[in-house]
């Protein structure tokens, strides 16, 4: 059974030195202290430790060979999207990533698909890039943040993009990053546990309630982490759309129920209850196997939660595969 994980990361195993570069600090650099482990800093502060899994081609390959993974869409890690930085800068950091992982795919066509990353602080740049990911180097899409600085994804500087992405035929992959409320969450990894999860409804509610989806309704867009928060309060969210209209319904009058099976999440959910709910809402054509591979807080045992439930083969089949190509456009004969 073809089987396509849709959320895994990578980066270079060496990064230049782009403080030096730039003139200003607060991008990650690897520090290769021993071997298969480096520390990812941001400048001289500890971010975390990741294993050459996390870049090393063959390593990955072997591992997926392990889990029955064939195929693995590749993004940048998250704290690499730069959206802070001068526009320019993270374009050419950007393009230096891009280039990377388009470099992987091209040398592992049956075992990777790739998806870029665009400096999204600055839209027309990173419109700009979006056409050299889907031209020049062949990637099947990007992979986005949850917000850009102060803009949620319903912004008006941002449609311009969803725009182009939409012509170009672009997969958008929405991953949670910078998450809210992070002064209030320094002990106990909430961040992670609590933030990401809400960070994934805000971006689903602004393309929602701002009318992104209504007015791009061929924009292929999936959501990490299962959706995070959303798929538990959709019933609260449609209870606000519905008593304060003059609150929620401002820039788009159709009911948010109306969207579920309009946009894609992947399985990463880490619970058999929470799976079937989910599969339930959106329905199982709209659900990929995810995993956040190489990372501890994603599946373990990727497929393992898909492949444990009393499903019939026919479902498996799409929750493992059949999904993600129809959000990536491709045909599994690519893959065989």
């Amino acid at each position: 059974m073809l089987t396509i994980d849709i959320h895994t990361h990578i980066m270079p195993e060496t990064m230049p030195n782009w403080a030096a570069k730039f003139g200003y600090g607060g991008f990650i650099s690897l520090q290769h202290h021993k071997p298969c482990c480096a520390r990812m800093m941001v400048d001289d502060k500890f971010f975390r430790e990741v294993e050459s899994n996390c870049w090393d081609a063959e390593v990955r390959m072997k591992e997926c060979d392990h889990h029955g993974v064939h195929v693995q869409v590749l993004s940048t890690i998250p704290v690499l999207f730069s959206y802070w930085a001068k526009p320019n800068d993270a374009l050419e950091l950007s393009r230096f990533l891009n280039d990377h992982i388009a470099d992987v795919a091209r040398r592992n066509p049956k075992r990777f698909v790739s998806l870029g990353t665009v400096p999204l602080q600055d839209p027309q740049l990173a419109i700009r890039e979006l056409e050299r990911c889907m031209g020049e180097l062949g990637l099947a899409g990007v992979q986005i943040g949850s917000h850009v600085n102060d803009w949620n994804l319903s912004d008006p500087a941002l449609f311009p993009f969803f725009e182009a992405a939409e012509r170009l035929g672009a997969a958008i992959f929405v991953h949670p990053w910078e998450m809210m409320g992070q002064d209030k969450m320094a002990k106990y990894w909430l961040p992670w546990l609590v933030g990401m999860p809400a960070e994934t409804s805000l971006a689903i509610c602004s393309m929602i309630f701002g009318g992104v989806l209504e007015r791009l309704p061929k924009l292929r867009v999936a959501f990490a982490h299962g959706g995070g928060s959303f798929p538990a309060t959709i019933g609260r969210i449609e209870h606000g759309f519905d008593v304060r209209p003059d609150l929620v319904a401002v820039d788009n009058k159709v009911n948010p129920r109306e969207y579920l099976g309009k946009f894609w999440l992947d399985s990463l959910v880490h619970d058999p209850l929470m799976l079937e709910y989910i599969v339930k809402l959106v329905g199982e054509n709209k659900v990929c196997l995810g995993t956040d591979y190489p990372f501890p807080l994603g599946e373990l045992e990727p497929g393992q939660l898909i492949r444990s439930m009393p499903y019939s083969d026919a479902t498996k089949e799409t929750l493992l595969s059949g999904a993600a190509l129809q959000w990536l456009n491709m045909e599994a004969t690519m893959f065989r």
